[in-house]
């Protein structure tokens, strides 16, 4: 064998183990938590832990109302502060790290999980900001 075909070889095995990696963490994303659009998470809200995994200061720039922050990196030494007999709304700007929570969650032993379909950069409804102190 040839250089060249060891190395298409290599390649494709690293294109193909990617592709098999990805669609496991498609599937794990997908059986973590269930996707919701702004109106069925705004209908249901009241009843939920509304918990936006961003960082502090993102947070502070505006959040959903309601909402506490509980950053992802820090999810797991904080993650008793959740209840588990209510449900768990999650979001962050776009929805990558709010499925990595779910999954952190439910290997935890939370179960009634949803996560903001378009995260926050896509909701329309009320918010906060923490008003700066210049």
């Amino acid at each position: 064998m040839d250089t060249w075909t060891t190395v298409t070889i290599i390649l494709w095995v690293l294109i193909i183990g990617y592709g098999a990696y990805e669609l496991y963490l498609h599937f794990q994303r997908k059986k973590a938590a269930t996707p919701l659009d702004n109106e069925a998470f705004k209908q249901d809200m009241r009843r939920a832990q509304i918990v936006d995994v961003r960082e502090k200061d993102t947070f502070n720039a505006g959040h959903i109302l309601g909402a506490r922050n509980i950053p992802y990196s820090q999810l797991k030494q904080r993650a008793a502060e959740l209840r588990t007999d209510q449900p768990i709304y999650l979001y962050d700007d776009k929805k990558t790290l709010s499925y990595r929570a779910a999954i952190l969650l439910r290997k935890n032993g939370f179960e009634d999980l949803y996560v903001l379909k378009e995260g926050y950069s896509g909701w329309d409804g009320k918010i906060k900001r923490k008003k700066r102190l210049d």
